[in-house]
Order: C-alpha cells, then sequence, then structure tokens
C-alpha cells in the first residue's frame, strides 16, 4: 500500500500580520488602530518626562494633537517636530501622521 503525500495549498496561505492587515482594511478601521497605536507608544517613544507633562493626546483628520501642561516644553516640541515625525515613521514603517499641532 503506497502513502500518499500531503497536499500544500500554500498559495491560500498568508501570514497572522497579513490576515489582520486586510481585516482592518475591509472594515475600514485601518487610520483608527493606526492612531491607538501612536498614542499608546507616546511614552515610550518620547520618553518620561515628557509623557508626564502630557495632558492629553489624540488624532483627528491626520494630524496628532497633543496638549501639554508646561509651555517651554510645547515651544521645544515646536522646534523639534519634524524629528518627532521622523521618530513616528521609523518606529511604524509608514507614515502615520501628517503634522503635529501642540496645544
Amino acid at each position: 500500500m503506497a502513502l500518499k503525500k500531503p497536499v500544500h495549498r500554500r498559495s491560500n496561505l498568508s501570514t497572522l500580520s497579513e490576515s489582520i492587515q486586510d481585516l482592518l482594511q475591509t472594515y475600514r478601521i485601518e487610520s483608527k488602530f493606526d492612531a491607538t497605536q501612536l498614542t499608546s507608544s507616546w511614552e515610550r517613544l518620547m520618553g518620561v518626562p515628557i509623557s508626564k507633562r502630557t495632558r492629553r493626546l489624540f488624532v483627528k483628520k491626520g494630524k496628532l494633537y497633543v496638549e501639554l501642561t508646561s509651555p517651554a516644553l510645547k515651544h521645544e516640541l515646536t522646534l523639534s517636530k519634524s524629528k518627532i515625525l521622523d521618530i513616528f515613521d521609523k518606529e511604524f514603517g509608514k507614515k502615520m501622521i501628517d503634522d503635529i499641532i501642540f496645544i
């Protein structure tokens, strides 16, 4: 009796990452997922001192709004806006937001 070789159907297989990405696109929630990912990474990417002076953080229409408790920090971060955008782009591997507004 000859043994049958298992049939491999690799053409229909996808990685978990690809499946999740397809799901987010299908339900049109990719931008909300990205916004949540960005805001939850704020402390890790910017550091504890900046995070402690951050009162509120949200994304609206492709812009990250950051409410700070320190006017001096607001000025400093405004001058470093392009560096911060680069940090986000490198961390997530894609352009998550177009601009940062410090309020």
